[in-house]
């Protein structure tokens, strides 16, 4: 009796209804899912020490492959989502973030890697490039919901929903080019020269707008076939079939991957190209919703090996600097970042403050981490960067975790109780900033 894979069948089953229900139950709440699957995992495998070894040392190839389609996946949920059309005033808030926050946040941690840490100059490129991007996988609370179906629900999207979803749609890809520059630096050393053209020629300028282009091309040829194939017997929009939302995720992603362009970007562009389409139709609540809860799977079976690894001593070795510089990270160098990019702004001040403390940092990090220590460099430090890099993320769940409902729930409550002010009424007034 109660053998070991029995147990495990058991708990899957148990995981996966908790994973339907615990988004609505704890929606305001001072926990979050993230937390009790994180929990649950170091739980489990603290007490049957049968369950193989999660280490993503141990098993990179597993880390890498887990984590690359479980951020996809989420991207396309990510792009699907959004209601707001596409341009450059409208995206404002993104923008800011992508061009300013960012760049800070990678800055910021090089230092604290380098001079905190003691980390070399590649190795503190690589841990900053790994946990600069917001994540779209463990951020579920603080993004936007299903896409809309009326033009009247399009003007209600708020901007601290619109800002974290958008930003992290966009950042996980943009990170890639620091990654290559960690690995340029490791091979080549800090000489401009020996890496700088490589750095703006490919890794930026080819890959950006190779990820971008195929992107662009596959959701527009998606959208033709959803929507408007002349035949209606081959328009798929007709059919209701959601899990075409995954073929589009893998077809922009191989192709981008194929000629050396960023996927990640690739993934969202063909996400908010294919919501262009029939702006209003039901058919985006299908795909959204099919993504949603592959995405939502994927990220229970992840977090609960992330808490195994953490029980099996993930962060065996942490010191008091380590947590230092991890706390630093989440609770200074990212919202201050983000507070100054968003100065002058069209966010209102409490808006602006939520936006710059919400960046949930989770899944990308691992599979940034994992693919460059794929590439057989930064094997000596390895330990030190799981090390760190995990208790950024734990401390991003906690921390995230027990605020983003909570302050969600208020912000929603001060938006509604200023529309009413202004119009009179129980409706909520578009975008209205606070």
């Amino acid at each position: 009796m109660f053998e070991v894979p029995s147990l495990v069948y058991a708990a899957a089953g148990l995981a996966v209804f908790a994973a339907a229900l615990l988004p609505r139950v704890l929606m305001r709440a001072p926990v979050s899912m993230p937390m009790v699957f994180l929990g649950a995992g170091v739980f489990a495998f603290a007490v049957l020490g049968e369950l193989p070894d999660p280490d993503p040392l141990a098993h990179p190839d597993v880390a890498l492959r887990l984590s690359e389609v479980c951020v996809i996946v989420s991207l396309m949920g990510a792009g699907l989502s959004l209601d707001r059309a596409f341009g450059l005033r409208s995206w404002a808030t993104t923008w800011r973030l992508l061009a300013v926050a960012m760049p800070l946040c990678v800055a910021g941690l090089a230092v604290l890697g380098w001079w905190a840490l003691g980390l070399g100059a590649a190795a503190a490129v690589l841990v900053a490039a790994a946990l600069a991007p917001t994540d779209p996988v463990l951020a579920s609370e603080v993004q936007v919901g299903e896409p809309a179906e009326a033009e009247d629900e399009l003007e209600g999207e708020d901007e601290v929903r619109f800002a974290l979803t958008s930003e992290a749609g966009l950042n996980d890809g943009l990170a890639f080019p620091f990654v290559y520059l960690a690995i340029a630096l490791s091979v080549a050393g800090t000489a401009p020269a020996a890496w700088l053209p490589q750095f703006l020629g490919v890794d930026l300028l080819w890959r950006l707008t190779a990820g971008c282009l195929i992107g662009y091309g596959v959701g527009r040829l998606l959208g033709a076939a959803f929507f408007r194939a002349p035949r209606k017997s081959i328009r798929l929009a007709e059919h209701s079939e959601g899990f075409v939302a995954l073929a589009a995720t893998f077809l922009a992603y191989g192709a981008a991957e194929a000629v050396e362009g960023y996927g990640f970007i690739a993934v969202f562009v063909c996400a908010v190209t294919i919501r262009a389409h029939e702006h209003t139709h039901g058919y985006h609540r299908i795909l959204h919703s099919y993504i949603e809860q592959l995405e939502r799977l994927l990220t229970v079976v992840l977090l609960v090996l992330l808490g195994g690894a953490v029980a099996r001593g993930l962060l065996a070795g942490t010191t008091w600097t380590e947590v230092a510089v991890a706390l630093a990270f989440v609770m200074l160098v990212r919202p201050l970042s983000a507070w100054v990019s968003l100065a002058r702004g069209g966010t209102g001040p409490w808006e602006r403050i939520v936006i710059s403390f919400f960046g949930v940092r989770g899944i990308g990090s691992l599979y940034y981490l994992s693919y460059a220590l794929s590439e057989d460099r930064f094997m000596q430090d390895a330990p030190a960067l799981w090390r760190i890099v995990g208790v950024v993320i734990v401390a991003s769940i906690l921390v995230h975790g027990i605020t983003a409902g909570p302050v969600m729930n208020a912000l929603d409550q001060a938006r509604k109780r200023k529309a009413i002010r202004r119009t009179g009424s129980t409706g909520e007034a578009p975008r209205t900033a606070i």
